[in-house]
Formats: structure tokens, sequence, C-alpha cells
């Protein structure tokens, strides 16, 4: 099993003059305790559930990039970019751009996009529902073909590209991992089957239903379902303090149990989980995923 840790909050003790010292240390943190992934959202507001629109948040590229550099194995990406934000072939030279000063460990996390209020705020398209999941579809071709250095052009219905060059290519080959997140059963579960290595759902009591349902798209795209690595998103908002070792253990274990190859952990404002993680991982990673 894997484990890895997701900063949604940058409201910090000091104000913004403290956001990238402590912003930082968790990374450093994350890194040195042997931590797997590190990840931040994709969002330009807060989102609820984690704090009022007004408060700090960080654009999660740039965060990326930072964290990059302060650190030397950890993994890196955004849990997860809505596909409405960046042109599809300018977000795959942005997670290019971080995989290469990384020394090849960004992770493409993509998804259909949700949160009306800051796209409407920010003056970015939000268009319905049904054309979110065509940009979706066309945005995760586009991937593949760049990082394929495929520069014969795109003619999508949303996205047209006469020349999807792409220099340079990604250190991590063939491509940093693909995570579509979402658990939508008709079309984001598929596209996971026909595109993605990995997969992001809640941990909540539908998550083996929705991986039996991935299971299912697997099977009508041809695709091995162990080849997808499966990921939980746990979050510690609403909690009265800190899970302790033994808790993390537990919640990691039960998950294994339910086929999760990778729990990350969303840790709530106040809240600095880099250093239970870390002593919990030598049990963590005794752990083996059952249902693949």
């Amino acid at each position: 099993m894997r484990i890895g840790l997701q900063v949604p909050s940058f409201t910090f003790p000091g104000g913004p003059e403290r956001i990238a010292a402590e912003y930082g240390r968790m990374a450093r943190e994350a890194d040195q305790a042997g931590l797997h992934s590190f990840w931040v959202m994709d969002h330009f507001f807060q989102i609820p559930g984690v704090g009022p629109a007004e408060d700090p948040m960080l654009e999660g590229y740039t965060a990326l990039a930072y964290a990059a550099a302060l650190t030397e194995r950890i993994t890196l990406g955004t849990l997860v970019t809505g596909v409405t934000y960046r042109h599809p072939g300018i977000l795959v030279k942005t997670v290019t751009t971080l995989d290469v000063l990384s020394g090849g460990r960004a992770w493409l996390g993509i998804g259909a996009a949700w949160n009306e209020e800051e796209s409407r705020g920010l003056g970015v398209p939000f268009p319905p529902t049904a054309e979110r999941f065509e940009r979706l579809e066309e945005a995760l071709r586009i991937a593949h073909r760049m990082w394929k250095g495929d520069e014969s052009a795109f003619e999508g219905v949303h996205y047209r590209l006469e020349r999807p060059l792409n220099s340079p290519q990604p250190v991590r080959r063939p491509h940093p991992p693909i995570l579509v997140g979402g658990t939508g059963e008709k079309k984001t579960l598929r596209f996971v089957a026909k595109y993605a290595d990995a997969c992001n759902i809640f941990a909540s009591e539908e998550l083996p239903h929705k991986l039996e349902v991935l299971r299912e798209h697997c099977e009508r795209e041809g695709r091995d379902y162990a080849d997808i690595e499966k990921t939980a998103l746990v979050s510690t908002h609403g909690l009265p303090g800190e899970p302790s070792v033994d808790q993390v253990v537990d919640t990691v274990g039960r998950l294994g149990e339910a086929g999760v190859d990778h729990v990350i952990y969303s840790q709530a404002a106040g809240h600095d989980l880099a250093g239970v993680l870390g002593e919990a991982l030598p049990q963590v990673e005794k752990i083996t995923p059952t249902g693949r």
C-alpha cells in the first residue's frame, strides 16, 4: 500500500507571510517521512467543507513547483484539475514542465470540473455538464497524443491543435501517470478504464461498488483492471483531532481490503499529518490490497 498527503488549506497562523514557510515545511516533512505522494487541490477559491471561499488559496501548479524544489523523492499532483481551467495543450505543457524540473515526479490529475462559483467569479467558462465531459475526453486524448510525440493536428469538437508539439518530453516514461478523479459510473469511470493510469474515489461506503463498476468498464475496454492504481481520499475535516498511528493503519487496512492501492489523506486546517503518516508507513507498506 502507498500513502500520500493532500494539503487543501493554506490558512496558517501568521497570515499570508507564513504560507510559504508552513507549506514548504509540510512538503519537506512528507518527503522525508517517505510518503509516496503530495497533493494540492486545483481550485482558485477555497471550497465548501474546507473553509469559506475567501480563505487563502494558492494556484495549484505554482504550489507544486515550489514543493518540487524543496523535495527529492515524493511524487506531486493535483486532486484534481478541472478540465475547463486550462486549455489541454497548455495543461500538458505545465505537467511536463513539473515532471522535468522534479526529475520525473509529476502526476496529471484531471476531472470534469464542478465549482461553478469560482469559474463565474474569475470569468472562466463553465459549460453544461455534458460538454464538460466531452472536453474531458478530448483533453485525455490530447495528453496521450502529446506524450507520444505525435505532432499531427488534433481536430476535436471543442479543441483544435494544429501542431501539438511537446518539447521537452517528460522525464517519466512513457508519461506522467494520468489520474482521473470522480465516481460517475457512466462516463468518469469509463474514462479511467479507457485513458487513465489511476482513479481517485472518496473513501466511503460506495467505494467497493464504484471499483466493481470500474472493473466492468475495464472488461469492456479490454483493459487489465490490475493495471489501474486505485487511490482513495480520506478526509480529516470535521474530526476533533488528528488520527493516531493506529487509526491510520486501521483505515488503510480496511481500504486495502476493499481493493485500494494508494490512500491519500486530506488534512484539515490546523492538522499536520506528515509525521503521523510517516510513523504508520512501515505497517502500511505491509498491507496487500485485495480485490484486484
